[in-house]
């Protein structure tokens, strides 16, 4: 081998490198160790809520590290922050956390830019384009394009009622063709949408978690968001959808409005359906009653008989004498109440002074279940006297009486408005509304004169941590559109945990068996083999901690994948040195001789795989994307230390000790002379392969698949019970609430994996959270009792019992998700047929590698819609499905291009041989190295598969399918069929 030198100084800078980022890694761990040990020698399980105060001593620990210098590598020494900077990122299902995919909604935007325009045809257009959505690959402002111009008639965008308003009047002008207007339109909603992500970068960079990662997708308007380690979800879920829409209202008094909701309680009786029995109703002397009775004017006797009435019904109580609430309604009615009011037939009872009334909600105190209702002054154009955007800083502070609030400073503008507003409410004696997201916070009085400075404060039944992320919100200022979570990922710390302890120890098993195989089968080179195959391993790891990249479990898999490749390599160098030993070569001469000849297959073999692994980087996302990295990453060390490496190390044995055996006296001579007529077997081989793919053909058509959450879109999620439960129990439960929904084991009996698709289309924060109180009140038969609902929550608490995992996908991005893993599948066929074509030079050699793959993939679906139904785990046909059928795609590739190398050699070596038999001469020659790899493969899957987490089962079934499968096809599918195709040809040439 050349240049020795030079690849002794790689291998040494390579490795030194590795190691120096890992143990950036190491030294991370051991102060995150630490902070927990303190934690909880500070905080004693007797404690109340111990879990959330050792969580928070701990962040603080390490925050008090932050700046301190703690680690010293002797030429240069680092601070917390800088250790965990480089330290390996940890995916969110290795580490916890949430990761969502946020929309930006155009349409809001677009309502925006039109200054909330009431044209009908561009309602409509809006509207129209919410339904092609549904369909289309295109973005919403391209379908709203398509919508307006099916319906305009001589409507144009340029209109005054629409984008030629005062706000856009110096880009847009009435005599402009619609063609004209879209480009800005374009750009102002590009703007609008890098402001959100500016907004959104602004809120995460406060929220102090840390490693996140925020990017836009495309032109789509869609903003992926990747938390590790965030613990509060549902405080995280808060700060990436609040709008941040803060408005100041003046507020009119309560009472003013009790005349009105009696009034309003008469016409409701006769246009909304509610139960018309009556009742006997005893004296009652509760706060409640009597304020309804004094509402009605009426008196309470001993036994009377009362009407029911829908509106008054619901009340719970009045606000204070000249405050700015009406009255209270439990929290469960609000939008009943909210429909109530503002339909036309009620609207119509307020007085000319009162018709603009904005009816608004207040926050609801987390021990109560009442809300208040607040009537504000509107008007026309429902336009806040004074906005946020007036806001120039914002800041967590404290009430006299300790109580956590938002101190808020404006700018010049808003407080010559602020001085207005609050004159005026001292001298009427009302109040003004801070309202932030159509919620009123707080409506103070104002007591002292008008409030000079433009300062101000908002209040309310703060936590401190809701304080912080309140003033964070604003001072990072408001998102220009409402934002919808249409793709979530929510992975429990403890869940985590697991994974990469399970991770872990398949991985060890799976490296340790692979080892002890290598030294069995080919002795002292085994152990070079086996140096090089650590080395391999260090790399992998050290150039995904320099590279910042993020290790999933789908990429541990990835690293336990890569062991096969780089043992395949390493089983294909010995092999031809063995068959060049076995021809009576020279020990030196056979090395140089095997590594040469083993060198075109090996390269051909790990380019087919790493282009299916680059197709899945591409197309693939969060923890598929970490599975293309790893095997990436992995197939160009593995290509470096197996021909690198091991050459090195076999040349200097060789050189200084003369002799190395590539055998043990129990594999010397194992599967050399077989001589078996495989050609011959082909159609007996086209019979079995046929009668499988029929079979599973027929039960695709007929039973199907089971179609994840990634394709059909829907809710899912993961809960732990304290003890075994009974699936179809479980099922009947949730169909009650929900309709329709899959439950599934998961790992043992007391785990189960609950899909729904219920209000799957309806995006917004209340919907999640209904749907997952339902869930809760389903499943609380089979819980603890006494369990909460936020118990049942944060499942990552001591019991770890309840929610582990949540996950979401909208309908609109599951289309896109099923429609890009049809390409991703087909671009991998197509990149294959195009790449042996070109290796090979015959059309016939590409067709049978692309007939064995989808031999292999139908085999795979195959047995999946058979099996689905009855296997002890989940079988869903999601993202990492896709990325297993890939994969197999690479795995059969592997495999058929080793085979069709050895037939182009044999071709080149025997030209007087007739056709079959130098390829069955190619074939027999190959049967050593095809079995020894697809037994080492086999057994690293089988160990994962094993002793790995739950949800790698069903990714890691299909690769151990897909091996079996792609072992037996290169040999009875791929090669017969090349030969076929061939023979045919020559054939017709002779005709």
């Amino acid at each position: 081998m050349q240049n020795k030198g030079l690849v002794k100084l790689f291998a040494l800078l390579f490795g030194l490198v590795s190691i120096y980022q890992l143990s950036f890694t190491f030294k991370a761990n051991q102060i995150e160790n630490t902070a927990k040990e303190i934690a909880i020698s500070r905080i004693a399980d007797s404690i109340p809520d111990y879990d959330v105060k050792r969580s928070l001593e701990e962040t603080r620990y390490l925050d008090s590290l932050s700046n301190q210098k703690v680690f010293d590598i002797g030429i240069a020494d680092f601070t917390y922050k800088e250790v965990k900077d480089k330290a390996m990122n940890l995916g969110l299902d290795l580490k916890g956390g949430i990761n969502v995919i946020l929309q930006i909604s155009v349409k809001d935007i677009l309502k925006g830019l039109a200054n909330d325009s009431k044209d009908p045809v561009f309602r409509k257009a809006l509207d129209d384009a919410e339904e092609l959505q549904k369909d289309s690959q295109n973005t919403y402002l391209e379908d709203f394009f398509v919508a307006f111009e099916a319906i305009k008639g001589d409507t144009k965008l340029a209109s005054p009622d629409i984008f030629a308003n005062r706000t856009l009047s110096e880009e847009i002008t009435f005599n402009m063709t619609d063609n004209e207007v879209k480009p800005i339109l374009k750009r102002k909603i590009d703007e609008s949408i890098v402001s959100a992500f500016e907004v959104l970068r602004k809120r995460i960079d406060k929220f102090g978690v840390t490693q996140p990662n925020i990017q836009r997708l495309g032109n789509s308007g869609r903003i992926l968001v990747e938390l590790p380690g965030a613990k509060d979800i549902g405080r995280v879920k808060g700060l990436l959808q609040s709008t941040a829409q803060l408005e100041f209202w003046d507020a009119y008094k309560g009472e003013e409005f009790l005349p009105f909701l009696v009034q309003a309680n008469e016409v409701l009786k006769d246009i909304v359906e509610v139960d018309t029995n009556v009742e006997e109703v005893e004296s009652q002397d509760s706060e409640e009653d009597s304020q309804i009775e004094a509402l009605l004017g009426e008196t309470t006797t001993d036994s009377i008989v009362v009407a029911v009435n829908p509106l008054l019904d619901l009340m719970r109580g009045q606000g204070y004498q000249g405050g700015p609430v009406v009255a209270l309604f439990e929290a469960k009615d609000k939008q009943t109440v909210t429909d109530y009011l503002n339909k036309p037939e009620v609207r119509s009872l307020l007085s000319p002074e009162q018709r603009y009334v904005k009816f608004v909600w207040g926050i609801q105190d987390k021990d109560s279940e009442v809300v208040e209702l607040y009537a504000l002054i509107g008007n026309r154009d429902n336009k806040p006297q004074l906005s946020g955007a007036v806001i120039t800083d914002a800041r967590q502070a404290y009430a006299p009486n300790g109580q956590p609030t938002v101190s808020m400073q404006m700018n010049s503008k808003g407080a010559k408005i602020w001085e207005e507003m609050t004159g005026k409410a001292f001298n009427q004696g009302s109040q003004i509304a801070i309202v932030l997201d159509d919620i009123v916070y707080s409506a103070p009085g104002v007591t002292t004169g008008p409030i000079a400075g433009g300062n101000s404060e908002i209040s309310g039944s703060f936590t401190l941590n809701e304080a912080v992320d309140l003033a964070n919100v604003l001072r990072a200022g408001k998102l220009p559109a409402s934002a919808d979570i249409v793709q979530a990922d929510e992975v429990g710390p403890s869940l985590g945990q697991e994974a990469i302890d399970s991770g872990m120890k398949s991985f060890l098993i799976a490296l340790s068996l692979v080892l002890i195989w290598m030294l069995f089968y080919y002795g002292k080179a085994g152990i070079f083999s086996n140096i090089a195959l650590m080395l391999n391993i260090t790399l992998i790891f050290g150039i995904l901690a320099g590279l910042g990249a993020v290790l999933t479990l789908p990429g541990i898999a990835g690293i336990v994948l890569t062991i096969g490749i780089a043992v395949d390599a390493n089983v294909l160098i010995y092999e031809r040195i063995r068959e060049e030993l076995s021809k009576g070569k020279g020990q030196k001469e056979a090395v140089s001789d095997g590594f040469s000849n083993a060198l075109s297959s090996i390269l051909d073999a790990n380019i087919t795989t790493g282009l299916t692994a680059l197709i899945l980087f591409v197309f693939g996302t969060g923890p598929i994307k970490g599975f293309a990295t790893t095997l990436l990453i992995g197939i160009l060390t593995s290509l470096f230390t197996a021909i690198f490496i091991s050459r090195l190390l076999i040349d200097w044995y060789v050189n200084k000790y003369g002799k190395l055996d590539f055998s043990t006296a129990l594999t010397k001579g194992l599967f050399r002379n077989i001589n078996i007529d495989f050609l011959r077997k082909r159609k007996f081989a086209y019979v079995i392969s046929g009668l499988i793919i029929l079979g599973g053909l027929t039960s695709l058509f007929t039973t199907g698949l089971d179609e994840g959450i990634d394709f059909v879109g829907g809710r899912t999620y993961q809960v732990r019970f304290a003890q075994d439960v009974n699936t179809e129990e479980v099922k009947d439960a949730v169909h009650a609430v929900f309709e329709s929904a899959e439950v599934k084991t998961i790992g043992g009996a007391n785990q189960l994996k609950i899909s729904t698709k219920y209000r799957v289309d309806d995006n917004s924060a209340e919907a999640d959270e209904d749907v997952q109180s339902k869930l809760f009140e389903s499943l609380k038969p089979f819980l603890p009792d006494g369990i909460t609902y936020a118990e049942f929550i944060d499942g990552s608490g001591n019991k770890k019992i309840g929610k582990m995992y949540s996950g979401k996908v909208s309908p609109t991005i599951a289309d896109d998700i099923k429609k890009s893993s049809v390409w991703a599948v087909l671009g991998s066929l197509l990149v294959v047929f195009l790449y042996i074509l070109l290796r090979f030079k015959r059309w016939q050699f590409s067709l049978g590698a692309v007939a064995a793959v989808f031999h292999d993939v139908l085999i795979v679906l195959g047995i999946y819609s058979i099996t689905w139904r009855f296997m002890p785990f989940s079988m869903e046909i999601d993202q990492a499905f896709i990325a297993a059928i890939l994969t197999v795609i690479g795995y059969s590739l592997n495999d058929t291009v080793v085979v069709f190398d050895r037939i182009r050699e044999f071709l080149n070596e025997h030209t007087s041989w007739e056709f079959d038999r130098t390829v069955n001469k190619a074939l027999n020659s190959t049967l050593s190295r095809t079995l020894n790899t697809s037994l080492t493969t086999l057994v690293v899957l089988l160990s994962m598969f094993t002793f790995g987490a739950d949800s790698l089962r069903d990714l890691l079934f299909a690769l151990i399918v897909g091996v079996l499968v792609g072992t037996y096809s290169s040999v009875f599918i791929a090669t017969p069929i090349m030969r076929d195709t061939i023979n045919r040809l020559e054939e017709r040439k002779k005709k």
